[in-house]
This record gives C-alpha cells, sequence and structure tokens, in this order.
C-alpha cells in the first residue's frame, strides 16, 4: 500500500512539475539553478558552469540562514542589511518612517552604488520591481518580499555581472536560493522586546514537507508564516532623539538672536509650524495692517506651552533698523516639539505568507520543479500635522498655487492665504481664490455673515492664516501583496551536454493610504463658508474633517514574466582538465504601473498639501543572447571569459563581456581577477515618470549677502562657534530646504560600467582561511538632474536663470512680505553627464577549530573599506563622498562611511549547545558633503552644536545567541542584540530619522533587545 501510494503521489507531482515546465522549453535562456546542486557538482551564482570547487575567479559571499540563525537574525532582509559590503544609500525599513519615497520597502546597496545598481535574483531569475522608486527614481526588488522559512542561503556576488545576468549588476548580485527540498514538520516561534519594554516583535512559522528527491523521486513542502514588529515613537527614546530641542548640544551663543535661544538648536516654534495664528490685512489683502503682528486664534490651544518673546526680543532691529520681530506674535510662539510629538523611528510592520515547491526526478538525469509563494507585507506609522500653506510637489501640470483670479502672481508680495470678511454657504458651489482669500462666488456683505474664525472681520479686515491642526496627526499605510510563480526542468540533453530550463512571473500590488492629509479645494471651500473651526480645531466634526482631509487611497503594480534556458558541456581536456562552454538565452517583460497620489492634472487645487507627486507608467520587453567558457589551461592557471547582449524593446541594446583569470601557484594560495563591462538601463521612474521633487536641505553657500539682508542678516559671520552661519538671522531661511524636481526623459542611454577585481585566499591551513579582494568600478553616462547650483546661484544673485532649468519662487514670507522669496523648487530634465567611481578593499577571514574534545570554535570576520567614492561631472568638477555625509542627496543624508564590517564568534559544545557572539562595525564619517557645498571632509555641514565635533564616531554594537538542543526535536534559543544597550551616535545633520543615522543605526536605535524562541522538529 505504502509503494503505491508513493508511486501515485510522485507521479502526480511529476505531472504537475512537467506540465508547467514544458511550457517553457520552446525558449532557450540562462538561469542559475533553483535549488541546491547535488554533492558532486555545484553552480555559484554568476556563472553559468557547474564545477565541483567553490574556488571562484569572483568573489562570493554565502549568508546562510543557519548561520542567520546562529546569530539570532530573525529575517533574510535583516542579515542583508548587516552586509559589510552595503553601504552608502541603503533602504532600511526605519527609514519609510520618515519620508522614504518608497515607503514600505528595504533595499541593499552594494559599494555605495545606490540600490539600483544591485540586482537582486530569486533561485536565479528576477524579481519584479518595487512598485514605487526609491527617491523617485531607483528601481529596486523589495528585501521585504524574500520567504525567509524557505532559504536555504543567500549567495552575494561581490563583483559586476552583466555578462550573466544583464542590467542593474554593476555593483554585484544578491542571489537568494530556496531549499531544494524539505522533509518532516518543522515549527519555530519567537518573541522580542526591547529592554525597555517597547517595540515588541513576534514570528511564527510551520514547514511541513515530504519525500527524498534522490530515493523517492519527489519532494513537496508547503511553509507559512506571519511576523510582526510594533511601531516605536520617537519619544520613547532618550535625549536627542526624543525632542527637537537640542539646545543641550551645543554653546547658549550658538542660535541666539534678541537674546533668546531658538532656531538652529531649538526651532521653537513659528507662526507657521505652530498651532492657527492670524493677522489682519486690508479687505483685499493686498497690505497687511501697519504695526499688527499675527496672534493666536486661541492661545489655550498650546496647552501651556508658549515660547514667550520678551521685550528685548520684541525690540530688537536688524541691520536695516527694522524689527526684526516686526511681525512675530505679540506674546508668543507657541512651542511644538515635532519629534517628540509625532516622531516615528520605525514603523508597524506586518508580513505573512505561504509557500509550496514540488520537485521532481523524471529519470536519473532529469530534474523539475514548481515554486508558488505568495506574500503581504504592510507597513503603518504616523506623521506630522498636515500644513494648511504649502507648496504641493510639483506635478506635470505645475501651476503656482498663488495665482489671482486676475492672473497676477502672489510673488509681489500679495498672496497670502487669508480668511475672508464674510462667509456663505456654498451651495455646491466651488470656492475660487481673489486676492489669497477663499470665496464663494458672488458672496458679499449684502448675503454673507461675519467670519466667526476672523477676529478682525468687524473691522472689515481679512485675516492671513497660517500654522497647523495639532490634533491630527497624519497616517501612513503600505500593503503590498506579491504573488510569484517559478518553474524549472534540468538534466541531461546527450551525454556530454546539459540542458537548464527557468521560468517564473511575479505580479506586485501595492496599495498606499494617505489620511489627514489637507486636500486644497476643500480647505478653501471650508475657509469660504466657515465650516471649518480654526478657533477651536478640536470641535471639528468628523464629516467636517473628512471633508478637509479626505483619505487619498492609491493602488500601484508591478510584473516580471521572464523564460530562460541555457546548454553547458566540456568540449576537450586541457593539461588543467576539461574546456567548459555554455550558451543560453533569455525573454523577459517587465512593467510598473504606479499612477500619482497626487497628480494636479486637474488644477492646483484639485490635490493635497505635501504627498508627492510622483507617478510613473512604462513596459518593456528584453531579449537577451549570451555565452560562456573556462579553460584550465594547465593545472594551476584558468581563464574564463563571457558575454552577453541585451535589447530593449523601448531601444536600447548593450554588449557586455566579462573576462576572469584564476592562478593557484601552490595549494595554500589562489590569486583571481575579473575585468567586466556592465550597464544599468534607466529605470522607468527616469524615463516615464511624472516629475519627481525630492527635499533638499539649503546651505549657507547658496544665498547671496544681498539676498539675506532683506530678512535682517548681517554679512556672513565666520567664527568657531557659527562658522558657516550669519549673525541675526531666522535660522528657517538658511536652513529651510527646496525642491529638487526631475523631469523624466524618455531619451535617456543605459549607465555603462567598467568594473576591475583582484584577489587572493590564503588557507594555510585546512582549518582557517583569509581573503583579500580589491574592486574598481567607473560607471559613466551617469543619469542624473543637472547641479541645481548654476540655477540657484543664478536666481539668488538676481540673474538671468541658465537655460535648461526652472525656478519656482515660494510664497513671500509672512515676516518679510516684501522681500524676494525664497526658492520652492528648480526643475530640470535628467541626463547621461556624470561620471562616477569607487574602489575599496574587502577582507574577509575564517576559523573552525576543534579546540577541546566536544567544542569547536568557529569565527568569521567580513570587512569592506571605501578607498574613494566620488562623481566627476562634464565640467571637470569632482565631488568625493567617502568617509562624509555625501552622496547627501543620494543617501538621504546617511552618508557614506569608509568602513563597515562584522566579526562572528562561535563555540559549539558537541552540537547540544552553541554559543555565538557578533560583533557589527560601523565607520564613523565627516559632518560634510560636497554635493551640499565645501570640500571634501571640510566639516562644512557642521551647524556649531554638534556634540561630537566635525565627526561623528564610529558606531560598534555586540550581540549574543545561545542555542540549546534539549534533544533532536527540540531546540530553545535566546538572544540579546546590542547588549550594551549602545545607542547610536548623534548626528545632528542627517535628515533619515532624528538625531541619528537611520543606515548606522540600523537596529541599534532599538537599545538592548532581547529575543527567546523555539524551533520543533519531527
Amino acid at each position: 500500500m505504502k509503494q503505491t501510494y508513493q508511486t501515485a503521489l510522485r507521479a502526480g507531482v511529476a505531472s504537475m512539475v512537467l506540465g508547467t515546465a514544458l511550457m517553457s522549453v520552446q525558449a532557450m535562456a540562462q538561469t542559475a539553478p533553483a535549488a541546491s546542486e547535488d554533492t558532486k557538482t555545484i553552480v555559484v551564482t554568476g556563472s553559468l558552469l557547474r564545477r565541483t570547487s567553490k574556488e571562484t575567479v569572483s568573489p562570493v559571499s554565502v549568508l546562510s540562514t543557519e548561520a542567520l540563525d546562529a546569530r539570532g537574525v530573525s529575517t533574510v532582509q535583516d542579515g542583508l542589511q548587516f552586509l559589510a559590503v552595503n553601504n552608502g544609500p541603503a533602504l532600511t525599513n526605519s527609514f519609510t518612517a520618515n519620508g522614504a519615497f518608497a515607503a514600505g520597502a528595504s533595499a541593499v546597496s552594494l559599494r555605495g552604488l545606490s540600490t539600483n545598481s544591485t540586482l537582486v535574483l530569486f533561485d536565479g531569475l528576477r524579481a519584479a520591481y518595487y512598485p514605487l522608486a526609491d527617491d523617485g527614481s531607483r528601481n529596486f526588488v523589495d528585501l521585504n518580499t524574500i520567504p525567509d522559512d524557505i532559504v536555504e542561503n543567500v549567495e552575494v556576488l561581490r563583483d559586476g555581472a552583466s555578462a550573466s545576468y544583464g542590467a542593474d549588476a554593476i555593483a554585484g548580485v544578491v542571489n537568494v536560493k530556496t531549499k531544494r527540498q524539505f522533509k518532516g514538520v518543522s515549527v519555530k516561534g519567537e518573541g522580542g522586546i526591547s529592554s525597555r519594554g517597547d517595540a515588541p516583535s513576534q514570528r511564527f512559522s510551520v514547514t511541513v514537507g515530504k519525500g527524498d528527491i534522490d530515493e523517492d523521486g519527489y519532494n513537496i513542502y508547503a511553509s507559512g508564516f506571519y511576523y510582526h514588529s510594533a511601531l516605536l515613537y520617537n519619544s520613547q527614546r532618550g535625549y536627542p532623539y526624543n525632542t527637537d530641542n537640542w539646545t543641550a548640544l551645543g554653546s547658549a551663543s550658538n542660535g541666539v538672536v534678541g537674546g533668546v535661544t531658538r532656531s538652529g538648536l531649538y526651532n521653537a516654534g513659528t507662526p507657521t509650524s505652530s498651532i492657527f495664528y492670524v493677522r489682519p490685512a486690508n479687505a483685499g489683502n493686498t497690505a497687511t495692517i501697519s504695526g499688527s503682528r499675527y496672534q493666536a486664534l486661541n492661545a489655550g490651544q498650546c496647552n501651556g506651552s508658549t515660547y514667550v518673546l520678551n521685550a528685548t526680543d520684541l525690540a530688537a532691529r536688524d541691520a536695516n533698523g527694522n524689527l526684526y520681530n516686526g511681525t512675530a506674535p505679540t506674546a508668543g510662539v507657541c512651542q511644538v516639539d515635532y519629534a517628540n510629538n509625532y516622531g516615528v523611528i520605525q514603523p508597524d510592520i506586518t508580513r505573512f505568507g505561504g509557500s509550496m515547491k514540488a520537485t521532481a526526478k523524471f529519470n536519473d538525469s532529469i530534474e523539475g520543479y514548481v515554486e508558488v509563494n505568495v506574500m503581504q507585507s504592510s507597513s503603518y506609522y504616523t506623521g506630522n500635522p498636515a500644513v494648511i500653506r504649502g507648496s504641493a510637489p510639483t506635478g506635470i501640470y505645475y501651476k503656482q498655487f498663488n495665482t489671482s483670479a486676475s492672473g497676477a502672481n502672489y510673488a509681489t508680495g500679495s498672496g497670502v492665504l487669508a480668511l475672508p470678511v464674510y462667509i456663505c454657504a456654498r451651495n455646491g458651489a466651488s470656492a475660487v481664490m481673489v486676492n489669497g482669500v477663499p470665496t464663494v462666488p458672488g458672496c458679499s456683505a449684502s448675503n454673507g455673515t461675519l467670519n466667526p474664525n476672523n477676529p478682525f472681520a468687524a473691522q472689515g479686515y481679512t485675516a492671513r492664516l497660517v500654522g497647523r491642526d495639532l490634533d491630527t496627526p497624519t497616517v501612513n499605510e503600505t500593503r503590498n501583496r506579491v504573488f510569484r510563480v517559478a518553474s524549472g526542468l534540468r538534466g541531461k540533453l546527450t551525454d556530454g551536454i546539459d540542458f537548464n530550463i527557468g521560468a517564473t512571473a511575479m505580479h506586485t500590488n501595492l496599495r498606499r493610504t494617505y489620511k489627514n492629509y489637507v486636500y486644497i479645494q476643500h480647505l478653501l471651500d471650508a475657509i469660504a463658508d466657515g465650516s471649518y473651526n480654526f478657533v477651536n480645531p478640536e470641535k471639528n466634526s468628523q464629516s467636517v474633517l473628512d471633508y478637509v482631509k479626505p483619505t487619498n487611497v492609491k493602488t500601484a503594480t508591478s510584473d516580471q514574466f521572464q523564460v530562460e534556458a541555457n546548454l553547458n558541456g566540456k568540449l576537450f581536456d586541457l593539461p588543467g582538465g576539461p574546456l567548459q562552454w555554455a550558451i543560453g538565452a533569455s525573454q523577459r517583460y517587465e512593467a510598473v504601473n504606479a499612477p500619482s497620489a497626487n497628480s494636479d492634472i486637474n488644477g492646483p487645487t484639485e490635490r493635497y498639501y505635501t504627498i508627492n507627486a510622483f507617478g510613473t507608467v512604462g513596459s518593456r520587453g528584453i531579449t537577451a543572447f549570451y555565452g560562456e567558457a573556462e579553460a584550465p589551461i594547465i593545472k594551476q592557471v584558468t581563464l574564463s571569459a563571457a558575454g552577453r547582449w541585451d535589447h530593449y524593446s523601448s531601444g536600447q541594446a548593450s554588449f557586455s563581456p566579462k573576462f576572469g583569470l584564476k592562478f593557484k601557484p601552490v595549494p595554500e594560495l589562489l590569486l583571481r581577477g575579473t575585468f567586466s563591462k556592465g550597464f544599468r538601463i534607466p529605470s522607468f521612474g527616469e524615463a516615464n515618470a511624472l516629475p519627481t521633487t525630492g527635499y533638499v536641505n539649503n546651505t549657507s553657500a547658496v544665498f547671496t549677502d544681498a539676498f539675506l539682508a532683506q530678512y535682517g542678516c548681517n554679512t556672513r559671520a565666520v567664527d568657531a562657534s557659527n562658522p558657516n552661519g550669519y549673525s541675526s538671522c531666522p535660522t528657517y531661511i538658511t536652513n529651510g530646504s527646496y525642491g529638487q524636481t526631475s523631469l523624466a526623459s524618455p531619451n535617456l542611454q543605459p549607465e555603462k560600467s567598467r568594473s576591475i577585481t583582484l584577489g587572493a585566499v590564503f588557507e594555510p591551513a585546512r582549518w582557517i582561511s583569509f581573503t583579500v579582494d580589491y574592486y574598481h568600478i567607473k560607471k559613466t553616462g551617469v543619469i542624473t538632474q543637472p547641479s541645481n547650483a548654476p540655477a540657484l546661484a543664478a536666481y539668488y544673485s538676481g540673474a538671468a536663470i541658465p537655460a535648461g532649468y526652472t525656478v519656482i519662487a515660494d510664497a513671500p514670507d509672512v515676516n518679510y512680505p516684501n522681500a524676494t522669496p525664497r526658492v520652492a523648487f528648480v526643475q530640470a530634465q535628467l541626463v547621461n553627464a556624470n561620471t562616477q567611481t569607487v574602489s575599496g578593499l574587502d577582507f574577509g577571514a575564517q576559523i573552525k577549530k576543534k579546540l577541546w574534545e566536544g567544542i569547536t570554535w568557529t569565527s568569521n570576520l567580513e570587512a569592506s573599506y571605501i578607498i574613494k567614492l566620488e562623481t566627476i561631472y562634464p565640467d571637470g568638477t569632482v565631488e568625493r563622498y567617502d568617509g562624509t555625509l555625501g552622496n547627501f542627496n543620494l543617501t538621504a543624508g546617511s552618508g557614506t562611511p569608509k568602513w563597515k564590517g562584522t566579526w562572528v564568534n562561535a563555540l559549539d559544545f558537541n552540537g547540544k549547545v552553541k554559543v555565538t557572539n557578533t560583533i557589527n562595525y560601523y565607520g564613523g564619517y565627516d559632518l560634510s558633503a560636497m554635493d551640499q557645498g565645501g570640500e571634501y571632509m571640510d566639516c562644512s555641514l557642521n551647524p556649531g552644536y554638534s556634540p561630537t565635533g566635525c565627526r561623528v564616531p564610529r558606531y560598534i554594537t555586540t550581540d549574543l545567541n545561545v542555542s540549546v538542543k534539549v534533544n533532536d526535536k527540540f531546540t530553545i534559543y535566546g538572544t540579546m542584540n546590542n547588549v550594551f544597550d549602545k545607542m547610536p551616535p548623534v548626528d545632528v545633520e542627517t535628515y533619515g530619522a532624528n538625531g541619528y543615522n537611520p543606515v548606522q543605526g540600523g537596529l541599534g536605535i532599538l537599545g538592548r533587545y532581547m529575543k527567546i524562541g523555539a524551533k520543533i522538529n519531527y
């Protein structure tokens, strides 16, 4: 009976596998095997050839799930973020809660070359891009879609691999390999919490499998998992991460204006960033009433936390003799600590899903598989309350909001948003803007009533309005569903030729939900008819709030379809071994449909404040042919060569060659080197997107003295306490930001790369080995937005704006309405212009030594050092980033440290008890960034109150994991991450987190974190 059952099951699995796999037999393409190989031969990521030695010509790191378990790392995504070669503009889950374009996702950045130069594969096959692009331009694969519990290991190729895989493999390849087979039942559960009693997490998984491929001819297994980590607020961590009040970080002389310490050390609140304030203006809203100042509509909204301006401050005069605070409130400004009240360190993340894989042997030489993965990943986080006055990010039909009914531009100083004198019922009509005043058409004294929100209405004055409703934080949610099917068939075509066929289809469905963001037209309607209570916002009905702040839901999708096949074999024997060859072909289709969540296609008021306008739609087909050969000339010398030709339906084409050399003069030493060329295809965001706006911090270098003098600033002050600022200058002017708007171009060409690696593997004894590899990568035709410097310099000096740029001015400053407005947006089209180079060294050491009977010591050290990372512009200008916060715009101010590494030591006691210690090292960096002005490592971004001076120090954390095998079926384990509860170094300039670097700080900001779990296998 048992034999009959197994025969039937085997036949059923074989039929399912064969039926799916044969759908792709007619296509000829390349893929690395989707499963672990048999014990005789292996195929390593980056090569088509089967080999018996793991000594590869290209450096490869293997991250096994067993090793991650031993370290207490809960997810493959977390493990990849710890990689020594993952540096620069990586995308972490924590950053998604702090303004990332690609919210809800995680990605690696090998060699500091950004997420779009690292290729991520699943079983050697491509995966669908995350529907949202990093910074609105960089396509990447979301690491949160990795099905953790069926992963065998992750191979990280630290070398260019376009000759094998095509586009995006410039800095390297991350290949996630799933288990070839699983037998029995495995149940795993764990829970974690910080030593402060917050940020709890839970993880649970079940895997069930039956059959042995080699003995029974089949294996089928299924797995399901659930993972959750709770939201963590800034207020739940210590100083200075929990507050905007950084006065304790520097001397009292920094940021003192009019005798009061504020702005720069602590933006204690301005009329535009706290509760609602009003200032009287004439009925036409063309001029403020002489001598008036802003006043709180309801000081009680401040909850007793008021920043009071003293008499000296109120009387302070600037260099022009004008009242420095002439427009400030008469009594004070509501002090709002946004970081403490609303800041989020990490979002709430929930992931769950299931996988199934069936593998069958059809005969002694042919094997096939089918794999199905279904996953959902969700994130939730809150943000600052929405503004009721601001510049919505630009869109393809951008028009300035500050335009009167007559077409006059409010940049002349007459367009500040104001409450009308009279309000009227709209009766279905939309409000119109008349000189900045939302008005119901036809509303006047004859048919309207005095506006209860306007304290100056009885005097016939409008009330210029600034501020926020502090009672309703914004809410951001993402829900990403991923569906993937893959199949493969491999075996022998003849005695001397092997074949390998693979096919995959993947669909990603991302839903984005934005709550409590202000819809501009509805705000104008509510102002015009008086339905929104600005005096007591907490008394607004839910229906009014829903109207002014309607929920915005948008869905984006991404698709990837791929069919690949290759043939490989041996031609003849050389003195060092057989000459191997492989040829293959590939056909794939990829598409992204990500409509804008905030398009202004219907006009500038039919949209939301501050929701990004990014959107893109595109698709393309790719055909590729490639081949590879390896020739062991003699026993000590092996040569290899590979090449691939890719053609895109969008018109681009590229040929990518690669050459390698292995030289083993003695058994203990291997010398290796490669030369390759690669390419990165323009992303959908770069070629097809709506204009994309990212916000860039102003630096003092962009302003002229003449411009700043209009804001009461004295000439540039250079002293020890404030080396890069101005005296008597509002820091919200110099420390603000502007929108950098990139305009897509369908005519972009691929970025080209040239890569060289040189390395050595030294194994003086069987139990110890050392590796060192040098790499140099040069990218040309790098896609970029032209430097904004010429446009900014022209605008602030009053000169003509250079061709190719559009500069859009901000609305007039409410405190200095007659001053030239700051820049709100700089628009420029993307071009192939720059050259980027990176060089560095990778180090590795492995030890596995039996110390005493029953005790084995294992040690694994990996470290990466960036020698130089720089961008060269067409005019010859060079910006160097390694060891600094640069490339500031690309890394979200998280920088590019020179050093990063991990050192793992484990003691195994008879296989019963295993104690593992991990040291994580993240190098420090200088507070400078050449793309923000200044010179290399010149401390130009130090605002004068950094507690560590010009340099953010290195960050070292220690993890400890203890695993006890109670019996053959039951194992318990405990993990303590960040054993010494060491918080990240303070960084006052990065904008990806409050007071610390989100990439450097990573999980360290959680503090000491403890997990306990159990595994049952039977």
